[in-house]
């Protein structure tokens, strides 16, 4: 296994603390970098609904996408863990409902994924299943499969993941029940498809 620095450190920026890895090389890949801020002279009037601003009605910056709102249009505070920000922070409501969306993606599977569970996995061309216990590192740049065999996948080497379903279920709502990597090992392109009950 790759012994990789967990170090992080609480910074200051103009939207909030943020707790950071020490050495950003070693960021996590869903990490985003903030936006820069379109500058207040530019800045007359909202984004979204065009309300002028003045003494009275004042801007504020989405702390995701940098853009000039009125407080109606970016009063909400919402958790922006691709950011690493520590408290929830102001943005804009298409910016809002996209972090709510992905904070679920970190409450949900992301925790499930670190704190390692057993999977049934399938290698290549394989139809074997074997049970492996897989493990995402904590900065999220490696995936683990621990069982006969060990695997370290990097993950800026998977080259794409598709969510697999079950069509026939009665609902309206497809069940989701696996997902499969594909990932770039030296100049092989390896298969995995990971089967994963109630994900």
């Amino acid at each position: 296994m790759s012994s990789v620095p967990d170090g992080k450190k609480l910074v200051r920026s103009p939207s909030g603390l943020r707790m950071v890895a020490e050495n950003g090389a070693f960021n996590s890949p869903f990490s985003l970098d903030e936006p820069r801020w379109v500058p207040d002279k530019e800045c007359q009037k909202c984004m979204q609904c065009e309300t002028k601003f003045d003494f009275i009605k004042r801007k504020h910056h989405c702390r995701r996408c940098g853009r000039c709102f009125c407080d109606k249009c970016c009063g909400k505070k919402v958790a922006l863990p691709r950011m690493s920000f520590v408290d929830p922070v102001r943005q804009c409501s298409q910016c809002g409902l996209l972090s709510q969306k992905e904070s679920d993606f970190y409450d949900k599977q992301i925790k499930v994924l670190v704190a390692g569970s057993p999977f049934l996995v399938t290698l290549g061309t394989s139809d074997k299943c074997a049970t492996m216990t897989s493990r995402l590192s904590n900065n999220h740049r490696y995936l683990f499969l621990d069982g006969e065999n060990n695997f370290e996948v990097e993950l800026s080497r998977i080259i794409s993941i598709q969510v697999l379903t079950d069509a026939t279920n009665p609902t309206d709502w497809a069940h989701s029940y696996g997902k499969t990597l594909i990932w770039k090992l030296k100049k092989y392109i390896c298969f995995l498809c990971v089967n994963i009950s109630g994900f």
